[in-house]
């Protein structure tokens, strides 16, 4: 692992990347357009639902997807973790897509995981599709985390829940101007609590008008964080059509 001073910590690098700052319950954190989170004041890179070996997964079902979802997501986790080069990296649950993928996952994968896990800190949260520790890897594992003034778990909680950085919901935002409509997968915070977008290659996403949504966030400080190609489009709730 290179040294601290080889990380992409300081404002000033992160500003030339495709990124905003926020902060959530007073902790600044970095939303990537990538998809993934970074908290510059501890060197901690997040990333929520990667679903790894869903293609494998729904082979085993009988149900035929192109089998390539895990390669493509751990090739762009490698591309991040070398940008950022973070002390710790939390991946907040749904990591493996079911609860024997991290079992049968092909040794080119794992070698791949182990690989990044080399050199720094690995929280695994635990998740709804992946229950269990994974097979094989190595990394703390935990229902929740707590670090600075934020709690990470996989299963956002309903009501009020200060500092809640959390996944599962897949959060995605649409946006009409000009009579044209743009759906994207966003970071979705009022500033209290933060949902993170899905990482994973082949997965979907849930509006934040969708039922599910309702009851986690203030609207009127609602942001969507929106993942556009080299850049994050921050867009207030309030002025979303339709």
């Amino acid at each position: 692992m290179q040294g601290a001073n080889a990380a992409l910590t300081s404002r000033d690098e992160l500003q030339t990347l495709a990124t905003v700052e926020i902060k959530v319950n007073g902790t600044a954190v970095i939303c990537d357009c990538a998809g993934v989170m970074f908290m510059p004041d501890s060197s901690v890179l997040v990333v929520s639902d990667l679903h790894l070996e869903k293609g494998a997964a729904f082979a085993r079902r009988g149900m035929m997807l192109p089998p390539y979802d895990t390669a493509a997501t751990l090739s762009r986790l490698a591309g991040l973790v070398a940008r950022y080069n973070p002390r710790m990296v939390i991946s907040l649950g749904d990591s493996f897509h079911d609860r024997v993928g991290s079992q049968f996952i092909p040794e080119t994968y794992r070698d791949a995981l182990k690989t990044l896990q080399q050199g720094r800190e690995w929280t695994w949260i635990e998740g709804n599709h992946d229950p269990d520790r994974p097979v094989g890897l190595e990394g703390a594992w935990a229902q929740e985390l707590h670090l600075e003034s934020l709690v990470f778990r996989h299963e956002p909680t309903y009501g009020a829940c200060d500092g809640e950085i959390a996944g599962h919901l897949h959060p995605a935002a649409r946006v009409v101007r000009r009579g044209k409509a743009v759906r994207r997968a966003c970071f979705a915070s009022d500033g209290k609590r933060l949902l993170m977008p899905a990482f994973g290659a082949t997965t979907g996403g849930l509006e934040l008008r969708h039922p599910a949504m309702r009851g986690l966030f203030e609207p009127s400080e609602l942001v969507a964080h929106l993942l556009g190609r080299d850049r994050i489009y921050s867009v207030a709730f309030s002025r979303m059509n339709g």
